[in-house]
């Protein structure tokens, strides 16, 4: 049996991998498995992958190969992988491009082909599958209602089956723009970065349906906007929040030769529909009554849009995967820093938005220069003795997470590092209203919540932008798409149980870059509950190759 210990990963039979961080091989090893393989955990010494079917699957179709993950595995490991493992592998990556999409011509009938004869008796026999089957035309191919393309489409996946959808799309009225070659608004030159070219290539290429993995300030605005000026139909942006959708705006008026009355706004202050028209999830979810019906979710269905961009994919709401899986004929682009969802989801942005179209680490952004250089530190802090003994007899888990993660120590951690760090853009941020208040009181500085009016809040940030704020207290509205090219250190005080999709966020409201390093803190309260989910938020950083270090706070 071959043993190379100077190598640092060890794959198991049961498809997990084992990579020890103080090997020098460490770097180039995540990197090499990192395109088809997920990172479960990331203690200190020892961090834990696992080959999951839908990271090959997204993996494959960005383009990698099973000999290229095979080839990864075989250089890094310290031992033979197991037969298994390698079988497995073949077979998983095999099953990417198995079962095609295609439309009949001439007909608005699909046709579902199985090329491997023994995935076409199981799917055959699969009643998931059957009830969305038009005809069975023989063993290995099937008719199908374009009505049941998005369903048919998750049912597969669930059952282990990715389409691979050739079946095209609906054209829509044209909408011809063009990107300018100097910014509307400074006159400074502007082109697209050779990424960013090449993640509008590969979405075009693959059929214009998936979605495009880039950090937070690496421009997937821009992405977007060069793939819809490919595109050149009307188009439908969908944004997490008002300030976002505003945000769009500006950059399309800036960057492109769009004139504002070509853009629509679709939000609670304005409901204007044209060729490119801006709304928000919580407009298109929203309800008048609490079981009752969402009306606004027919700006999608009932629309004739050439392109629709999902912003910020990972926090789709199921209503509109929902309304998604009824549009199937229409391009979608999904933009997001990170792929992974809390809910578990993945698979619906697979199926009904498309795979992963193209993805670059976060590092070699930054060592290239189009992030800044960010170091991220958790810092432990001590808990008083009430808060220690309320903690201690909380009646639950997210009682107790919440007297840890509201600790009033943080305070005096967070205007020490204000302090440290005077006269740069700094932004603190927090999951609850009464501690931002009470933080924000303590430092002096304004504080910004989903309760102020949207107006109050863009002018709180055009200040900062301008220079006249070098410091805000901001709630959980700050996470999506809001712009402050200035921000140069984060200070999180409280958080959404270790949410990694939110980890990727508040990261990226730092990573503009400024010719200096960015700073990411975490407050974190020692031997408590909340010391728990930080596990979840190094796990994100890790998978995004960034060291992460821990020191305890002593007053």
């Amino acid at each position: 049996m071959s043993y190379h210990p100077e190598r640092p990963l060890i794959v198991q039979g049961d498809h997990s991998l084992l990579l020890e961080t103080h090997n020098p091989q460490f770097a180039e090893a995540r990197d090499a498995i990192a395109p088809f393989a997920e990172l479960e955990k990331s203690p200190e010494h020892i961090h834990s992958y696992r080959l999951h079917p839908l990271s090959l699957w997204n993996a494959a179709a960005a383009g990698h190969t099973q000999k290229e993950a095979e080839a990864a595995l075989t250089r890094y490991s310290k031992y033979a992988i197991p037969a298994n493992v390698l079988e497995e592998l073949r077979r998983t990556f095999a099953r990417y491009g198995q079962v095609v999409l295609s439309q009949i011509p001439n007909t608005p009938t699909l046709l579902l082909t199985v090329h491997d004869p023994f995935i076409a008796a199981q799917i055959a026999k699969e009643k998931s599958v059957t009830t969305l089957v038009q005809q069975q035309v023989d063993a290995q191919s099937f008719h199908i209602n374009p009505a049941h393309r998005g369903l048919l489409k998750h049912a597969l996946i669930k059952l282990g089956f990715p389409v691979d959808d050739q079946a095209g799309f609906t054209d829509a009225p044209e909408l011809r723009l063009a990107l300018r070659s100097h910014t509307a608004s400074d006159g400074h030159p502007f082109s697209l970065r050779s990424y960013q070219q090449q993640a509008a290539d590969a979405f075009v290429a693959a059929g214009s349906h998936g979605v495009v993995v880039l950090a937070c300030g690496a421009g997937k605005t821009v992405v977007g906007m060069a793939i819809m000026a490919r595109i050149a139909m009307r188009t439908l942006i969908v944004t997490p929040n008002t300030a976002a959708a505003h945000q769009w705006q500006a950059e399309l008026i800036d960057k492109t030769d769009l004139e504002l009355e070509q853009i629509g706004e679709y939000t609670g202050a304005r409901k204007v529909i044209q060729p490119v028209t801006i709304a928000t999830y919580q407009m298109l979810t929203y309800r008048q009554h609490k079981d009752g019906e969402m009306p606004n979710l027919k700006l999608i269905t009932n629309h004739d849009w050439g392109l629709i961009i999902f912003d910020e994919v990972h926090v789709l709401p199921a209503p509109v995967f929902r309304a998604v899986a009824e549009i199937q004929a229409r391009r979608r682009l999904g933009l997001t820093a990170t792929l992974i969802r809390e809910d578990g989801k993945e698979g619906d942005v697979f199926s009904l938005i498309g795979p992963k179209r193209y993805d670059l680490p976060w590092r070699e952004l930054e060592q290239s220069g189009h992030i800044a250089e960010a170091h991220c530190i958790e810092i432990r802090v001590p808990m008083s003795q009430e808060d220690h003994f309320a903690h201690a007899i909380a009646e639950d888990r997210r009682q107790a997470y919440r007297i840890a993660a509201e600790n009033r120590i943080k305070d005096e951690v967070a205007k020490a590092l204000v302090e440290k760090h005077a006269g740069e853009g700094i932004l603190v941020i927090g999951q609850y209203i009464k501690q931002l208040q009470r933080i924000a009181e303590h430092l002096g500085a304004p504080v910004i919540t989903g309760r102020m009016r949207s107006a109050e809040r863009e002018l709180l940030y055009a200040a900062f932008r301008a220079g006249e704020l070098r410091l805000l207290v901001v709630s959980k509205v700050a996470n999506y798409a809001i712009d402050l090219p200035d921000a140069s250190i984060a200070i999180q005080i409280s958080g959404s149980f270790g949410s990694r999709q939110e980890e990727a966020q508040r990261l990226g409201r730092i990573l503009r870059p400024k010719g200096g390093p960015a700073f990411f803190y975490t407050l974190v309260s020692d031997d408590s509950e909340e010391l728990k989910y930080a596990a979840n938020r190094q796990r994100f950083l890790a998978e995004q190759g960034y060291d992460y270090m821990i020191e305890d706070w002593t007053r």
